[in-house]
């Protein structure tokens, strides 16, 4: 790992670090975008309506038309409670305070006027009076709203059961109510809050709280009070977390057991209004017998009183996005219990989402770092699809809530933050190898060193290389005859042209020393086949070379072509960066370079444009290579095998050349024996050697004066490469 890689991680890290704490504090913005996620899936997937034994008696805008405006007089309350009892009604609720004496009772209207015998006003009827006795001893629940001003605490109706450990201040905190008129509230069978989402700042009612408390009574909501009295039940047994305190998790009333939250609310999971739901209060207190619809909807059904008409401002917003009644809310609690469709979110949904940032997160700073931040991003955006399937599916299918927002949230950002960083910083190596190396190297040769690690630090490693060299002839003699900025110009038509060739082959070059070429094959990466491939480098010099002498190129003339020498030898050499850290090369040095060198000063000798050494050629079994004896070269000890270069597979495969070989091992034989017939060969193979390359003209030319160099050679030297 870089130095600089490891900067990388640890700021990728600190950003994981960074959301993984938020996600654990989970601030306001996170849990409203958490909300938002959860309502769409509902819009997308809500529950589905289905007939159930809850019906709405709407005290709507056709109701208040035609009996008049809201308040009611509490004795017409009372007839739509007789109405609804004789029609069978398993529970009546009203969604409805009643906290001040009826204005429009007769005995309040008269003690108004004043100066009326109080004996008089004694005997008119009161309407308080009329609906407390119409409620009694009947499945009646009314509502209580919920107030800072007071100590006016509600009595309950129902007994409570509580398991595990203690639970009195998980629920809301009911501090004090709305007081009922007395005589209401001692006739109610039940008593419960129709607070939908008390101390909330979010308009959109998605939990309702099935309990309040004062910390140490509970008391139960509307819905959960009216399907009490539906079943006929006196208790709500009230399941605890077993080792957590103040931790709610179920409760069962009659029949039904219902998840809860912590706090002892319930996930709301809404289905879109419905006209099916409701049933108009002036059908209800119509004269005559009730239609058998009407009878059917409201018999063995758990009933809600309440209000649409806008006026009355009892408005609230669901998941869905819908303005409805508030008492259509309290009604669909209590479908939804009916249906055993609940949402929840598991206590450990929060440990998991906050577990599932740190890895992702960690995961996508190693990928963008050591990897690619295209592989981190194709990965980052496989983790957001498996994130929202897997949220989805939980939803759907589980009705389990997890939030895939934060997860995508964080790792996108980290994503960023890492790929920036890389882009910064990290690939700023990748700048400077490029700066280095791009006039020296093929493009692919550079692709692969830019993701070489440590490709840019001081030291060599042994390698097996191919060395070329390559040389212009006579150029002393040529740079005479030229102004400086001529001889300038001249090399700079050279060099780019030749040195093209290296660069076609995956080669590096070394240096320009001159009118020379350095170049080498297998680093800074490997190469494959890198003596082949310097072979047809040069023999792409020769070629490109014939092309400008032939164009007049360099302006000398027909009559005066340019020439080249060019060595090869393949061994072990030291490769690397070398010099200063300030201030270094990429260079090779060692025995091998030198070889190579000497071989491209021996091309004058043998009268050849290129000669490869022993191993290179015998790296090359299939090419057109002839054997140019064994040569002294300064510096070594023992001669040194030598071979010139005819030309690559295609002409080796030629029967021209097959012919040309035999000729030429004879004369090589000759040649070392000294026998009298070789001047007979080298005739012979000067008139067939020009018609395979013009290079080896010059070669059979010189070969007869060069006798020693065959002759001291051993039988092992002497022979040709292996086929």
């Amino acid at each position: 790992m870089t130095r600089s890689q490891l900067f990388g991680v640890l700021i990728g890290m600190t950003v994981v670090a960074f959301f993984t704490i938020l996600r654990t504090q989970d601030p306001q913005l996170l849990r409203q975008a958490r909300d938002v996620t959860f309502d769409e899936y509902q819009r997308i997937a809500p529950r589905r309506f289905e007939a159930m034994p809850v019906k709405i008696v709407d005290i709507d805008e056709a109701s208040l038309r035609e009996l008049g405006q809201w308040p009611w007089p509490r004795d017409r309350l009372a007839k739509l409670t007789n109405r609804l009892s004789e029609m069978g009604a398993a529970a009546i609720a009203f969604d409805v305070l009643f906290a001040e004496p009826d204005r429009l009772s007769p005995r309040t209207v008269v003690r108004d006027v004043g100066g009326v015998d109080p004996s008089f006003i004694a005997t008119l009827p009161d309407n308080d009076e009329i609906f407390a006795e119409a409620i009694r001893d009947k499945p009646v629940v009314l509502g209580f709203g919920l107030t800072n001003e007071g100590s006016y605490l509600p009595p309950v109706k129902a007994g409570f059961a509580v398991t595990g450990e203690s639970a009195a201040e998980a629920p809301p905190r009911l501090r004090a109510a709305t007081p009922l008129r007395p005589q209401l509230e001692s006739n109610a069978a039940g008593l419960g809050h129709i607070s939908l989402n008390p101390g909330s700042s979010s308009a959109v009612v998605r939990a309702a709280p099935l309990f309040l408390s004062d910390g140490q009574q509970f008391y139960p909501s509307l819905a959960m009070e009216a399907l009490r009295m539906a079943q006929g039940a006196s208790t709500y047994v009230l399941a605890a977390a077993p080792d957590v305190a103040n931790t709610l998790t179920a409760v069962k009333i009659g029949d039904f057991v219902v998840p809860l939250t912590s706090s002892g609310e319930l996930w709301l999971y809404v289905t879109p209004d419905t006209t099916e739901r409701y049933i108009s209060a002036r059908r209800i207190l119509a004269d005559g017998d009730p239609s058998p619809d009407i009878r059917a909807g409201i018999e063995g059904s758990i009933v809600f009183i309440g209000t649409s008409a806008a006026g009355l401002q009892d408005v609230r917003t669901t998941a869905l996005g819908q303005n409805v009644p508030g008492v259509s809310i309290h009604a669909q609690i209590v479908e939804q219990i009916l249906s055993g469709r609940y949402l929840s979110r598991p206590d450990w949904a929060n440990g998991l989402e906050i577990l599932s940032i740190a890895l992702a997160g960690t995961l996508l700073v190693l990928l963008t770092t050591f990897v690619s931040p295209v592989v981190a991003l194709v990965c980052g955006l496989a983790v957001t699809a498996l994130a929202l399937v897997a949220s989805w599916i939980a939803f759907y299918y589980g009705g389990r809530l997890f939030d895939p927002l934060a997860p995508i949230l964080a790792a996108s950002i980290t994503h960023f933050a890492a790929t920036a960083y890389r882009f910064l910083v990290t690939d700023r190596e990748r700048r400077e190898v490029r700066q280095a190396f791009g006039r020296y190297l093929s493009p692919s040769l550079l692709y692969r060193i830019e993701h070489t690690r440590n490709a840019l630090s001081l030291g060599g490693d042994d390698r097996e290389l191919t060395v070329m060299f390559v040389d212009v002839r006579s150029f002393t003699e040529m740079s005479e005859r030229m102004t400086p900025t001529e001889v300038v110009a001249f090399l700079n038509t050279l060099l780019d042209a030749l040195s093209r060739h290296v660069l076609a082959n995956e080669g590096t070059l070394d240096k320009f020393i001159g009118d020379s070429i350095m170049a080498f094959w297998n680093a800074p990466v490997d190469v494959a086949n890198h003596p082949k491939k310097a072979v047809r480098a040069a023999l792409g010099m020769r070629e490109t070379l014939a092309r400008l002498n032939a164009d007049n190129a360099f302006g000398f003339g027909t009559d005066q072509e340019v020439r080249i020498g060019i060595g090869i030898h393949t061994g072990l050499a030291c490769v690397g960066n070398m010099g200063a850290e300030a201030r270094f090369n990429y260079s090779a040095v060692g025995d091998t370079v030198n070889i190579a060198a000497r071989i491209e000063a021996a091309c004058k000798d043998v009268n050849i444009d290129i000669l490869v050494s022993e191993a290179t050629a015998q790296a090359l079994p299939d090419h057109a290579m002839l054997d140019a004896g064994a040569l002294s070269l300064k510096g070594k000890t023992n001669r040194t095998r030598v071979y010139a270069v005819a030309g690559d597979e295609t002409l080796a495969a030629s029967l021209a050349f097959q012919d040309l070989r035999g000729l030429h091992d004879r004369l090589v034989e000759a040649l070392r024996t000294r026998t009298q017939t070789s001047r007979s060969i080298i005739n012979a193979a000067k008139l067939k050697a020009p018609a395979l390359t013009p290079a080896l003209t010059g070669f059979y030319a010189r070969i007869g004066r060069r006798a020693e160099h065959f002759a001291q050679a051993t039988e092992e030297t002497a022979r040709r490469p292996a086929e």
